[in-house]
């Protein structure tokens, strides 16, 4: 019979493409990979990969013998999933990631209404982009993640994963107190197209979707973390977009004014269709629906 743990080193080794790639997805030596390849291979009586210059690739069985991992790996999370609604006992361990402003204004109580009403379960959480952590889930090296896309801009998840919308966030821009604009009730972009910006770096959504929707804004400085963009902001050395959630109250000379022209940004869990049984999961998307902030 074949082994499930060496079906999961064949299928790392087919979606990353190479043992180097399998090793880092699964948190073992590269060795390791070999070992069980090499044993899978006794197993069927097949040669699964073959040499392409430096690296592997795998052969016509090895592909076939992927997909079909691919389904029995699947199964058997859902199976480890069933068993775990039919227990009903919230436990075992669990990884969230989350994006920046996420990690900042939803992890903290989500996590500690964790805590404390499931002892029996242990909660590990990252901080993570989107980018990274859609395929960490789907590849299960996560088991939950807090994601982000705009309204107008909506993000395609793969096939295999399940979602519920947790928040819709709004945006504010935030200017110096004695800016010419400060007083005014609202603002559009195009009252800003000749201000200063500082913006997340280069890479992150929100400095994305700042390039995308304004007319060539003049990036002055860039800040991952939004403290840092309001004190710059504070400073006088330009203007910054600032979303509601994970901001912290400041008595920094700052004001924020709405932005009338800004998409909201939607903001929702996602989780392996496979895994939706487990207790655990189901718990945590509640928390953080909890820890939302009123609309």
């Amino acid at each position: 019979m074949l082994n499930l743990e060496r079906l999961r080193v064949l299928h790392a080794v087919a979606m990353t493409g190479s043992v180097v790639g399998a090793a880092r997805l699964l948190h073992v030596t590269t060795s390791a990979v070999s070992q069980q390849m090499a044993r899978l291979e006794q197993e069927t009586g097949a040669h699964l990969t073959e040499r392409q210059g430096r690296g592997i690739r795998l052969t016509e069985a090895g592909t076939l013998l992927a997909d079909q991992a691919e389904e029995l790996l699947a199964q058997a999370e859902r199976v480890m999933a069933a068993m775990a609604q039919h227990r009903g006992k919230v436990s075992g361990r669990l990884t969230i990631a989350a994006f920046p402003t996420a990690a900042r204004g939803l992890l903290p109580p989500a996590l500690r209404a964790l805590r404390s009403r499931y002892p029996d379960l242990t909660v590990s959480a990252r901080e993570q982009e989107p980018y990274e952590a859609i395929p960490a889930v789907r590849r299960g090296l996560l088991d939950l993640a807090v994601v982000e896309d705009w309204t107008d801009d909506p993000l395609a998840l793969p096939q295999g994963l399940d979602h519920r919308v947790l928040l819709d966030d709004t945006y504010d821009i935030a200017l110096p107190s004695d800016h010419r604009l400060a007083d005014r009730p609202t603002l559009s972009l195009d009252d800003l197209s000749d201000e200063d910006w500082i913006t997340s770096s280069n890479g992150q959504l929100c400095h994305e979707r700042l390039v995308r929707s304004a007319t060539k804004p003049r990036i002055a400085h860039t800040a991952s973390e939004h403290p840092t963009q309001i004190a710059l902001v504070a400073a006088g050395l330009g203007i910054a977009i600032i979303p509601h959630l994970g901001r912290e109250a400041t008595s920094a000379p700052v004001r924020f004014v709405p932005l009338a022209d800004a998409p909201r940004r939607r903001v929702f869990a996602i989780w392996r269709s496979t895994s939706a049984a487990r207790p655990s999961i189901g718990v945590a998307v509640d928390a953080l629906l909890d820890a939302c902030p009123p609309a």
